[in-house]
């Protein structure tokens, strides 16, 4: 009866190592690797809809920034208790500029295949930004006046309030599953 008590403790031990293990590394990755967010809003769209989930990648930023046209999950500057997802326009040492809809990366004009053919890039108050080493510009892909808080709002983004890169979309299990372009 006592080797029986002692082997219902051991095995009791070994499953709660077990289970702290597991969290430890659950842990370790979501902080460390990737993370996982879901889309809140239409700024996005047409490439993101609201409640799409996806995996945002933390690892690429500790080799490098991000690059022009990845989508990134920020902290958003305006409300420090959300996140935002953008895409990026503009690196260290561009001028962008949003000029009759159209937006320009050192003069040259952006292809964004990802907008709706019809869409047009409104300004606020400035309509030409020069990006500073550590930042980045953002832009939603939702260029409906009003319908994303980005850099031409919030100007230039610090690459420290980036939270991950977004890459791949897992849910809807849909035509749209997969990699984010």
């Amino acid at each position: 009866m006592e080797e029986n008590n002692k082997e219902v403790k051991n095995e009791t031990i070994e499953w709660i190592k077990s289970i702290v293990t597991a969290v430890i590394i659950a842990l370790l990755i979501k902080t460390f690797v990737f993370n996982t967010t879901y889309v809140l809003g239409n700024s996005m769209y047409p490439t993101l809809h609201e409640k799409d989930r996806l995996f945002a990648n933390k690892v690429s930023l500790y080799f490098h920034g991000p690059s022009r046209g990845d989508v990134i999950v920020l902290k958003a500057p305006d409300a420090p208790d959300k996140d935002y997802i953008k895409r990026v326009i503009g690196i260290a040492g561009d001028i962008v500029e949003i000029k009759d809809g159209k937006v320009y990366v050192n003069e040259t004009m952006l292809e964004e295949n990802y907008i709706s053919s019809e869409a047009y890039t409104h300004i606020y108050e400035e309509s030409i930004w020069e990006v500073p080493e550590g930042s980045v510009f953002v832009l939603g892909d939702n260029r409906d006046e009003g319908a994303s808080k980005d850099s031409r709002y919030f100007g230039c983004i610090s690459i420290k309030s980036i939270k991950g890169i977004t890459g791949f979309r897992y849910f809807p299990v849909d035509s749209r599953f997969g990699k984010i372009k």
